[in-house]
């Protein structure tokens, strides 16, 4: 499938990971409408790059906290820009806490952007492409698989995304494909906030290339269509141990 006058909506993608699909999608071919919750230097910086690609790029703005007005937001952009394929649901939040320290607060916070915008996001998506074929993808996290006792609300909501991923593969068959990427150690945080040591439990002993995810992201956009309802690990084995 080629990206010719197609457009791929990704959320949460002024910056980092998010960031690196938008310029990899636009250098593919892809239109590209990046999403962040308030406009910003980085927001501003990403939309120069992709359109020094010479790629075509909108923004939109939301705020995850807030479901009826993400809900409207994202209705209104699938009803009026028909070129849009494919939806990357990336925005997420990534707190730590265990289970007795999680607080109410720190818990619906979690749930509602890492899996209930992602619900009302893809529901809308679905119902304005109808009956035309379009793809899903949904960021995860190898915890989701190998839920453990740390970082317990985020690793809770991203396990109900990946099973979420399941029921909306067969819920949208056979027009639109939804598939998960489970990520391990993929950037480093850029206040320099984990040490080396993530790497340790890594058989791959290394942290990804960049390059390793936004390649495996146009794989799941341009391959074939029957590939659905697969979660594919990008952590170099961490799942496995």
């Amino acid at each position: 499938m080629k990206a010719n006058n197609k457009t791929v909506v990704i959320t949460g993608s002024a910056r980092r990971l998010g960031r690196e699909m938008a310029l990899a999608l636009a250098s593919s071919g892809f239109s590209i409408v990046i999403h962040s919750s308030a406009e910003s230097p980085e927001v501003k910086n990403t939309i120069l790059e992709i359109k020094s690609l010479g790629g075509k790029v909108k923004f939109i703005r939301s705020d995850f906290s807030d479901p009826e007005t993400t809900t409207k937001v994202f209705s209104g952009l699938f009803d009026s820009d028909k070129s849009i394929y494919a939806l990357i649901n990336n925005a997420s939040i990534f707190q730590g806490g265990s289970f007795l320290e999680t607080t109410y607060d720190e818990w619906q916070k979690n749930i509602s952007i890492n899996l209930s915008a992602p619900f009302l996001i893809s529901q809308s998506f679905a119902r304005a492409m109808g009956s035309k074929p379009g793809r899903i993808i949904n960021m995860l996290d190898w915890r989701a698989l190998r839920p453990g006792k740390d970082h317990f609300a985020y690793t809770i909501s991203k396990a109900g995304l990946a099973s979420m991923t399941s029921s909306m593969a067969l819920a949208l068959a056979p027009n639109i494909t939804v598939n998960g990427l489970a990520l391990g150690a993929i950037l480093p945080p850029s206040d320099g906030g984990y040490s080396e040591s993530v790497i340790k439990p890594v058989p791959a002993a290394r942290w990804a290339d960049v390059k390793e995810v936004t390649d495996t992201v146009i794989f799941l956009l341009t391959g074939p269509e029957y590939i659905t309802g697969e979660i594919i690990h990008i952590d170099g084995g961490r799942h496995l141990v």
